[in-house]
Order: structure tokens, then sequence, then C-alpha cells
């Protein structure tokens, strides 16, 4: 993490190595540090700069430094980091997929005792079996955020945004993300496999309880592939080629989660829930998938654990937004957008779903990113594409409360 506030150090030397050695000595020793935490998260623009925020108060209230490794292959660089003994102390991971596995294997350390956890809703933080089998809580969600939205212009009416959502050119869309490219198609097929089948079959789907080659599933693909001109070529090639971060013409629609907030402002953008628009959507839709970013504890050390603590406090001003029950509520003050997705969030009248890949296996979930390319390019090719995820799916694993209430507001 950069530093805004070390004091000035008169140190001169002609070698640039030894120059940055010795001001990096100089600013903890004129800072006092107690100690430090080294935290791994792949946030970067607004998030990082309000996560930085936060930690410069954490900074002076513990006088403990911390030390922030960002990444977009965010994966990778964690799982090299563990085989090679040279894990952080907190990493931030998006989704309790990846984190069960670790769990499981020993790699984190249990995080019970070290906040209230029954400030939290059960599906944002379940108890999950470690190696010994005993249940223990192994993450903490420091930010959720929404999905199943449909971000549009201020000033488009109902029917207008129904025409809109009819044409494939319509749509705003975007695959290329790095080493997670594909991963807006994925969220796509699972909106729509939630809005048409409703939760209890898409929680059954996400923990492969229903196979990848049932009807609904199918069904589900096929609808995404109509609604943005899968299978046509010219298209196609942009929305590979194109970075899902590009900023969306106002005269679209974008299926995008919450983060886009920012980007839709400068237009009064506004969204509607995305069933209305999903051919095929059940009467009874209103189920929003949801993610988050979940902070787990790899080295127990005192430093890492008083993070912890206060990255659960709900005034530690993270970025948006909290799953902590007792964080404050919306004011008249925030911003319209951000309370209105804060108020979904909070909800209790409609249901949470986490994203689907996030529950998944990192081998599942890495092949469905790679399957919603290839279906772009041949929607004719689905089956066996199904098939394929079918055979990774065969791994065995612990299940997930994937759907469940919000928080209570009484």
């Amino acid at each position: 993490m950069t530093r805004p506030r070390p004091r000035t150090l008169g140190i001169v030397c002609v070698c640039l190595l030894l120059l940055v050695a010795g001001v990096t000595a100089g600013v903890r020793w004129a800072r006092g540090w107690t100690g430090s935490v080294t935290v791994l998260a792949n946030w970067s623009g607004a998030e990082k700069e309000q996560f930085e925020r936060a930690m410069e108060r954490f900074e002076d209230e513990y006088d403990i430094d911390v030390v922030y490794q960002g990444s977009s292959a965010l994966s990778q660089v964690l799982a090299a980091d563990l085989a090679a003994g040279t894990q952080p102390d907190v990493a931030v991971l998006p989704g309790p997929g990846e984190l069960m596995a670790y769990a499981a294997e020993g790699r984190l350390e249990p995080l019970d005792g070290l906040f209230e956890a029954g400030a939290y809703d059960r599906v944002w933080m379940p108890k999950v079996a470690g190696e010994d089998g005993r249940e223990r809580t192994y993450w903490l969600p420091v930010k959720t955020g929404l999905k199943s939205m449909v971000w549009h212009a201020g000033g488009l009416a109902g029917d207008e945004i129904d025409r809109v959502a009819g044409r494939p050119d319509g749509w705003c869309l975007a695959m290329e993300s790095g080493a997670t490219s594909g991963w807006p198609g994925t969220d796509w097929v699972e909106d729509v496999l939630l809005q048409q089948a409703g939760p209890a079959v898409y929680e059954q789907w996400a923990t492969g309880a229903v196979p990848w080659t049932d009807p609904r599933v199918r069904k589900a693909w096929q609808t995404w592939g109509d609604m943005v001109g899968a299978g046509d070529r010219t298209r196609v090639d942009h929305l590979l080629r194109d970075n899902f971060a590009q900023g969306c013409p106002r005269q679209r629609l974008e299926h995008q989660g919450s983060f886009r907030d920012a980007q839709w402002k400068p237009v009064a953008g506004d969204f509607v829930h995305s069933a209305d628009v999903i051919p095929g959507a059940r009467a009874d839709s209103g189920h929003w998938e949801v993610s988050g970013d979940l902070a787990a504890l790899l080295n127990a050390t005192d430093e890492a654990r008083q993070l912890i603590r206060f990255l659960a406090d709900p005034d530690a001003g993270l970025p948006d937004f909290s799953a902590n029950r007792k964080a404050a509520a919306p004011d008249g003050s925030e911003d319209p957008l951000k309370r209105k997705i804060s108020s979904i969030l909070r909800g209790s009248e409609r249901h949470l779903c986490w994203d689907a890949s996030d529950i998944m296996p990192p081998a599942l979930r890495n092949a469905f990113h790679q399957a919603v390319l290839h279906f772009l390019v041949a929607p004719g090719r689905l089956d066996g594409q199904l098939r394929a995820l079918e055979a990774v799916n065969d791994e065995p694993r612990p299940t997930l409360p994937v759907c469940g209430t919000g928080p209570s507001t009484t």
C-alpha cells in the first residue's frame, strides 16, 4: 500500500536500491510500527482507495503497518504463495468456493471469537468443516455486491427498456478480463437460471446436485445466447476482445453488478431487476444474485488477528457494501443509487443467492469461464460443452448455503 503520510527523511545515496531500502527502514523507524500485516486482494481504483483510507485509520490506532498486495490474478497468486510457503497474512477472495477447499486442507486459521458472528446472516458466513472435521468460521465478508441488475440511462421507460433488451445490439457486453476472462458471461447464465428455474434449482445446480446437462440449465444458456447474439461472428469478435471495464454507451443496457454505479452515475443511471427483461422468467421472480469479498486468515499472528477484528467493525469505512447487521442504515444524505442497492442487500423480503461460480471449486469455475467464450463463438456445440462441464463437476465437495434471506430489519 502506498504510504501518503510518512515523514520526510534526509537520506542521500548514489545507489537507488540502497536509497529505497534506507527510506523504507527510516519510515518504519520514524513511524514506530509495532508490527506488520500483509493483505492480498484484487481491489483497484476507487475500492482500493477506500480500503487504503480505512487502513490508515487502522495503522493510526494500532501502529501496525499494513502492506497491501494487489493482483487481478488473485487465485493464481495465492496458490503460488501457498505452495512456496510465502502466503500473505490475510487474503480477500471473491467468494467461498476456494476458501472452503483451503479450509478443508487446513490452510486457513479459524476466526471464531474474533468478532460477533451473529451480526452476519448465515448465507454470508456459514460454519465450515476444517481439516479435523470440526465446523468453524473461516471467512469474514468485508464487502458485498448486488447482481441481477440491468443498468440503463436515466429517463428510459419500461417499454423502451424492453425494446432495447430485445435486440442483441442493445446490450453492452465484454468478456475480456485477463486470467478470469468470461466471468461476465457466467454471471449472465447463472442469473438467467435463477430467474427462470427459481432458487431451489439454482442452489442444487451450484452445489453439483443438478447436472449441467439438465434441460433447465441448457435453456438458460440458450436464452442468454439469443439475448446477446451468440454465433454472430462480427458481434462476438467484439465481445471476446473488449474489456469488461470499458464504459457503456447510454443507449444500451448493461447486465452488471453494483460496482458499476460510479460509471452509470454521470448519465443519471438506474437499474431494473434482471427478471424484468429475461424471457421466461418466473412470475414470482425477485431473487437477487449477490457477491462478496471474503477475508481469510492464513497466518495467525497477533497483528493479523487485530486486522480481522477491525475489518469486522461496521464503522471501519471499508468499500461498499457491509453485510454486518449493525452497520449504519443508509440515510438521506447518501447517494440515491447506493441507498437503493444497500436497501436491497439489507432487505428481508427477497432471497439473496450467492454467485454460483464463486461457490464452485476453482477447476469447475475456470472451465465455466472458458465454456461461455466457446459458446458465444459456436452456440450449436452447447451440448458438448455441457457434457464437458459435467465431467469436471464429478469432484465431490461439501455444500454451502447458496440462497437465503437478507438480514432482518427489525
